[in-house]
């Protein structure tokens, strides 16, 4: 299937969106809840699957499609945008949590993305999005997010989201990168992943760093981001008052009004 050459604008800080322009018949292919706005001359279809393959595709490929996007968590159903006016009309897609959006153009990257599984935000028609298991069993059993990947084929653009900062490295052949396996975003088909053990308990039981990482060997590009959504949530979790609140928190709480209490007995009413 033909790709749509879209343009594009990245917008905000630390809450991001793209907003995409489509020339009349252009169409782009959202994350299903990831809507920001449209134009009026947009119309909306809810298709099972990825919506890559158009209507040709036949019944097992849809089941096939929407298949794929149920192994990574995703929804089993996708919204096409297209632009049915005459003139050009905009939608935009903004970010779930605080992070980057990273506009990937697959063509240049070889034709093929590997990202983690919640990463992928939209894209133009065309492209396909499927899965990618790691090849080895470490990887599988300790990989945590690592080991079901998201898969995007195709010669179009693909934006993808991520947490905190976002830091790109080309990786050398040969070159090697250990990295806390949350914090992989993406990478292209050269790069080799496989989960490595830290080698020390102690390290792993009171280091905070877990029991294995994710080590990554060139060639190719890697993306990373400082702060995965999984370590957000676990922190305003652990955060977050359990059963009333914390012992911590009630004594905060009385240290914060014998504070207001003996403030007011010091400043005094001077009538």
């Amino acid at each position: 299937m033909a790709m749509d050459a879209v343009d594009f604008e990245i917008k905000g800080a630390e809450m991001q969106f793209v907003e995409i322009e489509l020339d009349p018949g252009e169409a782009a292919v959202g994350e299903a809840g990831s809507l920001f706005f449209m134009d009026s001359g947009i119309a909306m279809d809810t298709v099972f699957g990825d919506g890559s393959a158009g209507g040709g595709a036949g019944l097992f490929g849809k089941l096939l499609g929407a298949g794929k996007r149920l192994v990574t968590g995703e929804s089993l159903f996708t919204t096409v945008y297209t632009n049915n006016a005459p003139g050009k009309q905009c939608v935009a897609f903004a970010a779930p949590y605080p992070g980057k959006i990273i506009p990937m153009d697959l063509r240049q990257l070889g034709g093929t993305l590997f990202c983690q599984k919640d990463a992928f935000l939209c894209a133009a028609r065309g492209v396909s999005l499927g899965i990618a298991f790691q090849k080895r069993l470490s990887a599988g059993f300790f990989g945590g997010e690592g080991f079901v990947m998201q898969r995007l084929d195709g010669e179009g653009l693909a934006f993808v989201h991520a947490g905190g900062t976002i830091l790109r490295r080309e990786l050398q052949p040969g070159q090697t990168l250990l990295v806390d396996t949350g914090c992989v975003v993406a990478y292209t088909p050269g790069v080799d992943f496989e989960i490595q053990y830290v080698g020390k308990i102690k390290t792993a039981l009171f280091g905070g760093e877990g029991l294995f990482l994710a080590k990554l060997s060139g060639p190719g590009t890697l993306w990373l981001q400082s702060l995965p959504f999984s370590r957000l949530a676990s922190r305003v979790f652990a955060a977050a008052p359990q059963r009333g609140g914390s012992k911590e928190e009630s004594a905060l709480g009385g240290l914060a009004l014998g504070g207001g209490l003996l403030g007011s007995v010091l400043g005094g009413d001077d009538e």
